[in-house]
């Protein structure tokens, strides 16, 4: 049967605009993304079956795209639909970020950083560069790397930093190991950077690290 032959109060979309989002499952919420079924299988079965088969929304949202749209009733379209709403989610975080200081509303700006980095495959080094009243004035990825590292140079984060007229920095990795705690390489890059800056009296304010659901602050460890 059809999604739309089901009761009005058990169909994804109106439980969604009645009920609201927190009130479906994954799976429903995951249907109204896919939006069609196939031939003897509604859209509510496909998102369960992809649950199933991935093992969690997270697995299926970072899933290869040759993978995913090789399975029967999703395709680019619903690709391009999952991948839409997420980057939504993330522009919406990075305007909360960037809507008040960013040491007067750290969660905003965590969570815009974890949403930006958590499930990157590799890793990247980021800064987000502030103005004297600690508003965000740009967010920039600077360096990528492979699974376990990427090279930081301090020369490139003084420039842009000075390019922008910042007077403070948050400097942001991943480890995509989903280890958060700072090594060795983290502490070391962690004083060049604030030596550097300091050169050019801009205050590194920060260094976190974003591993899978947890944001580590080298600051609140006493590193900054």
């Amino acid at each position: 049967m059809a999604i739309r032959d089901w009761p009005a109060t058990e169909r994804p979309r109106e439980k969604l605009l009645a009920l609201g989002p927190h009130m479906l499952s994954e799976a429903e919420l995951l249907a109204i993304l896919i939006r069609n079924g196939t031939r003897g299988q509604s859209a509510l079965d496909i998102a369960r079956e992809l649950l199933t088969e991935f093992g969690s929304l997270r697995s299926v949202v970072t899933a290869d795209r040759e993978r995913l749209c090789s399975r029967r009733g999703f395709g680019q379209i619903q690709y391009a639909a999952l991948h839409a709403a997420l980057e939504l989610t993330r522009r919406h975080y990075q305007e909360l970020m960037t809507s008040r200081p960013a040491l007067e509303d750290r969660r905003a700006t965590r969570d815009f950083l974890r949403m930006r980095l958590r499930d990157l495959p590799y890793e990247v080094f980021c800064c987000v560069y502030l103005d004297p009243h600690h508003r965000v004035i740009g967010f920039v990825e600077l360096f990528r790397g492979t699974v376990d590292g990427a090279s930081v140079h301090p020369r490139e984060v003084v420039k842009q930093a000075l390019d922008r007229h910042a007077s403070a920095v948050i400097v942001v990795h991943n480890h995509p190991s989903g280890y958060p705690h700072p090594s060795q390489a983290d502490e070391y890059i962690t004083r060049r950077l604030k030596h550097a800056l300091e050169l050019m009296d801009i205050r590194l304010v920060d260094h976190l690290i974003v591993a899978d659901g947890a944001c580590e602050s080298l600051a609140e460890r006493g590193l900054v």
